[in-house]
């Protein structure tokens, strides 16, 4: 994969309201992104009511509601799906969502998505793997608060139930909202990279700011998942982790360009480098009058711009031949 994957995160930053849900497509269309991916679930099923809420969920929120009723109040139906869906394939970008329980397994898988995204926190959710690995659709495992032996253990899982290995991926991710660059660990891409070599790796960023995925891009991230939201300002759990539409939009743009500076590998050099070589190189130059026949010595010639005579590489092929004719001072030297 030589384009990285750009998924704008909704995720639950449409606050339950359809409309404000639609806004956010029309942003992740606007920014450039491959895909938009809101988030599913079945609250009763997700948690129980006496799940405390994380700290950045409390912090984020400024209201001191059980997790229940603040993930009541962004669960979309079956009907919602449906509309975002056909929102998205109207205007051309993939439509995502990340099931958080069986029963929204088979919500998606009815409504025909074909990618699964599972969050970080059903890595161990034996049951919900095996469900997924049984459809065979291709998977985006994201990773965060695993250790390698638990990635490597749910990839069985999603195999042993029939998914194909070269149609997983996984994301690195720091499970944090925001997450702090020295929590983020961006080389542990790398080790990924290293012990599932036949599998795209990418990274599932909760930074503030853009530059921590810019940087996981040129460290070979085939896929960038990214939280957006129309304004980090609004009342919700993800907003304040988020990008707006505008920072959205510069990732994207820089993650392009990124791609294009990455190249192929070869140390070559460019197309618009070779027409620099002639100006930016040197030659070997008289640094004096010199008469023919006299010899080339290290008092008579010298090395200068322009590079369109005899390589510095040959000086000391050129020191002690004769001059074949006259030359004046920055004269190129023919021998």
């Amino acid at each position: 994969m030589n384009r990285t994957f750009i998924i704008a995160e909704a995720g639950v930053n449409h606050n339950g309201d359809l409309k404000i849900a639609e806004l956010l497509i029309d942003a992740a269309v606007n920014a450039g992104a491959d895909a938009v991916k809101f988030q599913t679930f079945r609250t009763g099923d997700l948690c129980s009511k006496y799940a405390p809420r994380a700290e950045y969920q409390d912090k984020n929120t400024g209201t001191d509601e059980s997790q229940f009723l603040m993930l009541k109040k962004l669960e979309l139906d079956y009907a919602a799906h449906t509309r975002l869906m056909a929102c998205a394939a109207r205007k051309n970008i993939r439509f995502l969502s990340s099931p958080f329980d069986l029963k929204s397994i088979d919500l998606l898988n009815t409504m025909g998505l074909d990618v699964f995204k599972i969050p970080s926190g059903e890595i161990t959710n034996l049951p919900y793997l095996e469900k997924i690995g049984s459809l065979q659709k291709k998977i985006i495992l994201s990773t965060g608060m695993a250790d390698m032996v638990e990635i490597q253990e749910a990839v069985r899982i999603l195999e042993q139930q029939g998914s194909k290995r070269s149609q997983i991926s996984l994301l690195h991710c720091c499970t944090d909202y925001p997450a702090s660059p020295e929590q983020v660990n961006l080389r542990a891409i790398q080790t990924m990279k290293e012990f599932f070599p036949d599998m795209v790796i990418g990274y599932s960023d909760h930074t503030a700011g853009v530059e921590i995925a810019l940087a996981a891009v040129a460290m070979g991230a085939g896929i960038i998942e990214k939280h957006f939201t129309l304004d980090k300002s609004m009342k919700g759990p993800d907003h304040r982790a988020s990008l707006d539409p505008h920072e959205l939009k510069g990732m994207v743009c820089a993650i392009r360009n990124i791609e294009k500076a990455l190249g192929d590998g070869k140390k070559t050099p460019s197309p618009s480098e070779i027409k620099n070589r002639k100006v930016v190189r040197k030659s070997i130059v008289a640094s004096k009058n010199i008469k023919k026949g006299e010899i080339f010595s290290q008092s008579n010639i010298t090395i200068k711009r322009p590079g369109t005579g005899i390589s510095p590489l040959e000086w000391y092929q050129v020191l002690g031949k004769k001059a074949g004719r006259d030359f004046e001072p920055d004269d190129l030297i023919i021998i």
